[in-house]
């Protein structure tokens, strides 16, 4: 499948069929992650994989109850948790590269998990403190997101886009071409 058409596949997924997830799958979707561009090269980010049900009970108890994503962390095989080193990156004008730089290696890990098949679901309202305590992360490093992983048990439909007249301005801002 061609960019465009991953693009169009990727779905946030919430539920999971209890199957397994392939070693090279997973390692592949990694890798992916592990080549995404950074600020200055510094590369800050650093992957917590969970593939155990008591790892992945802690993990979702970092969320409200009434979170759909706190379900999702526990249907799927596995959870991967982005921690970004925050001396391995910088602010610079106002721009935090941290969370920048670890947001595109989770983006190239949910895209090719997507390309193997795979579902992902980008998580961000959690407790850091209390997914910190439960891996073990130093306070020198932030919990950026998570996402779990696995096979999709649901189809889910495209989501509705802007159009690219709403998106993309030649020019200058709101100068539509």
């Amino acid at each position: 499948m061609n960019f465009l058409e991953l693009a169009q596949t990727r779905r946030s997924l919430r539920t999971y069929l209890d199957k397994p997830v392939e070693k090279e799958k997973l390692e592949y979707a990694l890798e992916c992650a592990r080549l995404a561009p950074s600020w200055k090269n510094m590369q800050c980010w650093r992957f917590i994989v969970i593939d155990d049900v008591a790892g992945r009970q802690s993990i979702a108890e970092s969320m409200e109850e009434n979170n759909p994503g706190r379900k999702a962390l526990m249907l799927a095989p596995i959870v991967i948790v982005l921690c970004a080193v925050i001396k391995e990156s910088e602010v610079w004008e106002g721009k935090d590269n941290m969370m920048l730089d670890a947001g595109l290696a989770m983006e190239h890990l949910i895209l090719a998990a997507t390309e193997q098949g795979l579902g992902t679901c980008w998580q961000g309202l959690f407790n850091e403190e209390k997914v910190r305590a439960a891996l073990n992360v130093p306070e020198d490093v932030r919990v950026v997101a998570m996402t779990p992983l696995g096979y999709a048990a649901e189809e889910r439909r495209p989501r509705p886009r802007r159009t690219m007249s709403e998106m993309v301005f030649q020019g200058k801002w709101g100068a539509v071409k």
